[in-house]
């Protein structure tokens, strides 16, 4: 029984020396966890996932159904990457949040919309008929602004981030209804129309060409994405961003979204 044994532990250590010699356990994989809304952001981390798997980097898709979680799972080390945000939502978390978290490239732009099931253009739009915007501050004040844009309402000038109380001029007096932005959707049956982000309005399965209004394609609200601060040199990490910033992912986000989405960099 012992010289078994022995011979059982002899044979599992050179099994182990081969495995070490040839690169299967000194060169396993490098992998990242990545943070995404779902939706256009989920889509286009699995077409880099793909790509990333036959260079020998293993990408692990996270996905989160609002737009708090994915920058606490960051800074908490759940994720090494988040890939959903625009820079003016990201710098409002850091300074309200102290998250010690920084963008590192940009991603893609998902023009914001006014979307309505009950009207078909803005001239349609009736004396104080009620608007849904996002209750978060930046893309509140970004649906606001996109209102303003759309000649609904006034705000104060060099105003960057607008609340409900810089509006100066809303001559149809407009009862602009605060909720979270994933309910928007599916309030659109109580409301006369709503500013809703991109991600929101493809997980709705609504068509992003149905907007009555849409950002322009230079919009500054261009979409990041972030690493905790000191992570941004990462081998892993460089070779993520090589991949995502590759004329191979361009191509498949035109191709996919056709115009709906926008290839930010």
């Amino acid at each position: 029984m012992k010289k078994t044994a022995f011979f059982i532990l002899a044979v599992l250590i050179v099994i182990v020396g081969l495995l070490y010699f040839r690169g299967g356990v000194s060169d396993s994989m490098p992998s990242l966890k990545i943070g995404v809304t779902s939706g256009p952001h989920a889509l286009i981390l699995e077409h880099v996932k793909e790509r990333a798997k036959k260079q020998g980097l293993d990408v692990k898709i996270v996905e989160f159904d609002d737009f708090i979680l994915p920058n606490a799972a960051l800074s908490q080390g759940d994720i090494q990457i988040n890939s959903y945000q625009h820079q003016p939502f990201l710098d409002e978390q850091v300074k309200n949040r102290q998250y010690t978290i920084q963008s590192i490239g940009k991603s893609v732009l998902m023009p914001m919309g006014i979307y309505s099931h009950k009207i078909k253009s803005l001239d349609e739009i009736q004396h104080a008929a009620k608007i849904g915007v996002p209750n978060d501050p930046t893309n509140g004040g970004r649906a606001l602004l996109l209102l303003q844009k759309a000649g609904l309402i006034t705000i104060k000038a060099d105003v960057q981030q607008p609340t409900l109380l810089d509006i100066t001029g809303n001559p149809k007096d407009l009862k602009i209804v605060e909720l979270d932005a994933p309910h928007l959707p599916r309030s659109l049956e109580d409301l006369d129309a709503a500013v809703i982000n991109t991600d929101w309005v493809f997980l709705a399965k609504m068509d992003v060409k149905s907007a009555i209004y849409i950002e322009a394609p230079d919009s500054p609200y261009v979409n990041v994405i972030a690493v905790k601060i000191g992570d941004e040199n990462l081998p892993e990490i460089k070779r993520f961003m090589d991949l995502y910033h590759s004329e191979d992912t361009k191509k498949f986000i035109e191709e996919i979204f056709k115009g709906a989405v926008l290839p930010g960099w």
